[in-house]
């Protein structure tokens, strides 16, 4: 393993996509520290702010970042909220300041935020702000929980499987190996976007958004695992004529024993790379589903509903900070495991 990390910090991409995904699970997963406000705390006024503006400099020398207090008045021939910044009231930034109160890592209950505000009843809001006034930052923090876990979680359903069913099938082969892989690529040949969109459709309405996570990862694994299984079949079709396996089988190993414990390990550095390249997978499908309405909803954050609020014409005119920020989330973190996943298999295997 350490041999695979070194290979890897060799790699310039590959290096920067790993600062990337650790920079961002960081992030993540400290959301309640970092983000400066409670993502469902609504702000009547601040409906719809661009990003708060921070200046570096007071009259052309260097200053602690300060904003202006920003008044609000409505264009009624132009139908506009139009934004002023008040310049006689300077607003400081500060580190580790008290705001609402959060939990770190969903288990230490703390009010301290990496930063706030001078002033508590001036917000700073450096990626804007939604419809209903919710600072964008902190949902796109607190959003990026179940965008990002829902690839690990989806694993340990989607591997364990489709190990064991194509080691099974191609241990035993025959007639056994024929039927068990009908089925697998009987799923494989359903359409798979389609698929997740009827299931996610007919979940009930009345889950709890916990519970509607878990049932989308079952969903997501559910279609996931016949590719993995077919692959997994093949490789141990060549394993099982290996010395130490027919040795195995002489002295009478029982045969899921040997399957687990001494075939299955074999195809590790397979199964490295298909879970690294597996993960954008997950976090596609979470977003698409949250995006049309059928995942995580409102007012829970995650990246597909914050995304779906952008796709309007007119935030996308007029306010592109709805769409960019979810939308860029998603880009750098699905491209940075493909490419981590790419250089793995370079690096695993060299045939490829």
């Amino acid at each position: 393993m350490i041999n695979i990390l070194d290979k890897l910090s060799k790699d310039k991409i590959s290096k920067v996509c790993l600062i990337l995904l650790i920079t961002i699970y960081s992030f993540v997963l400290l959301s309640g520290f970092i983000a400066p406000y409670d993502p469902n705390v609504r702000d009547t006024k601040a409906s719809y702010l661009p990003p708060s503006t921070i200046y570096f400099f007071d009259n052309n020398k260097p200053s602690i970042p300060f904003i202006y207090k920003r008044t609000y008045s409505f264009d009624k021939d132009n139908f506009k909220k139009i934004v002023k910044e008040d310049k006689t009231k300077k607003i400081y930034l500060k580190l580790f300041a008290q705001g609402d109160p959060c939990k770190l890592l969903g288990i230490i209950s703390c009010n301290i935020h990496l930063f706030g505000t001078s002033d508590k009843n001036i917000r700073v809001y450096l990626f804007g702000t939604d419809r209903n006034g919710r600072d964008i930052l902190s949902r796109i923090l607190y959003g990026g929980l179940p965008s990002l876990t829902i690839g690990f979680v989806g694993l340990l359903i989607v591997f364990p499987l489709g190990l064991l069913y194509g080691g099974i099938s191609g241990y035993y082969g025959g007639a056994i190996d024929n039927l068990m892989m009908r089925i697998a690529e009987a799923i494989m040949s359903l359409p798979y976007f389609y698929l997740i969109v009827v299931l996610a459709s007919i979940l009930p309405a009345n889950l709890s958004n916990s519970q509607r996570f878990l049932m989308i990862t079952v969903i997501l694994s559910f279609v996931s695992w016949a590719g993995l299984s077919r692959v997994i079949r093949g490789q141990v079709l060549s394993i099982k004529e290996e010395e130490y396996v027919l040795a195995g089988k002489a002295m009478g190993q029982n045969d899921i024993n040997l399957i687990i414990k001494h075939i299955l390990p074999q195809t590790a550095s397979y199964v490295i790379i298909a879970a690294t390249l597996s993960i954008p997978g997950f976090i596609i499908g979470e977003s698409a589903l949250s995006f049309l309405g059928l995942g995580i909803t409102q007012p829970d954050p995650s990246w597909g509903n914050i995304l779906a609020e952008g796709k309007e014409l007119s935030n996308m005119l007029i306010r592109p900070w709805l769409l960019l920020a979810p939308a860029f989330c998603i880009f750098v973190s699905v491209l940075s495991f493909n490419l981590v996943g790419d250089k793995l298999r370079d690096i695993l295997d060299p045939r490829e």
